[in-house]
């Protein structure tokens, strides 16, 4: 029996589909067109965005979704679980501080850039550096390999919310484009973690 809940795989699955079905309704939606390439995800749920209910409920889903998975993801080290979690409180945080198209909202710029920053960095803490079962139960698996993927995919997260970044303090013409791969990116680790992490079986005793 794995360690890792079952329900914190529909969480972490849920992420994804939160969030990519979410800006992907909400853009239908805009009766004046919407250019995914240009516009941010969070000008879908700011006021005076036509039905931005829609991507409203995406964002609170996507980070009720980390906060679940948080909890779940007992193998991961505490750093990481915490930053995952502080991950998806500052999505919720940006959710209830929607953009102002009249003059922005501070909050909403602060709870979304502590939100990227944190799951772009949560995989390489997560990582404990203690030996763990092996799917036989009868030798122990080094964690080196594990935690070369997550430093891995940090520095790929990093990369990708480092080019948002440039891009949305430039304005330039990629806004929409770098911030759609970079927060896809970062709601897809959780639920290759939580994969990963239910290969290996339940401890059978203390340490």
């Amino acid at each position: 029996m794995s360690a890792v809940p079952r329900w914190a795989l529909l969480s972490a699955g849920g992420a994804p589909l939160f969030l990519i079905g979410g800006w992907t309704l909400a853009q239908a939606a805009q009766a004046e067109g919407f250019d995914p390439v240009r516009q941010t995800i969070s000008a879908l749920a700011a006021t005076g965005a036509d039905h931005r209910w829609i991507m409203t409920i995406g964002l609170a889903g996507l980070g009720l979704c980390h906060l679940t998975t948080a909890l779940g993801l007992v193998t991961a080290a505490p750093a990481g679980r915490g930053l995952l979690a502080l991950g998806g409180l500052s999505t919720l945080i940006l959710v209830a501080f929607p953009q102002n198209p009249a003059g922005g909202s501070t909050t909403h710029a602060v709870a979304a850039g502590v939100a990227f920053g944190a799951l772009a960095v949560w995989p390489a803490l997560a990582v404990s550096r203690r030996a763990t079962p092996s799917p036989d139960r009868e030798h122990l698996h080094s964690p080196a390999p594990v935690r070369s993927g997550a430093l891995a995919a940090t520095a790929l997260l990093l990369g990708l919310v480092g080019w948002f970044a440039v891009e949305f303090f430039t304005d330039g013409a990629w806004i929409g484009l770098t911030e759609r791969l970079a927060a896809a990116a970062e709601a897809g680790v959780p639920l290759a973690a939580v994969l990963l992490s239910r290969r290996w079986p339940r401890p059978s005793g203390p340490g």
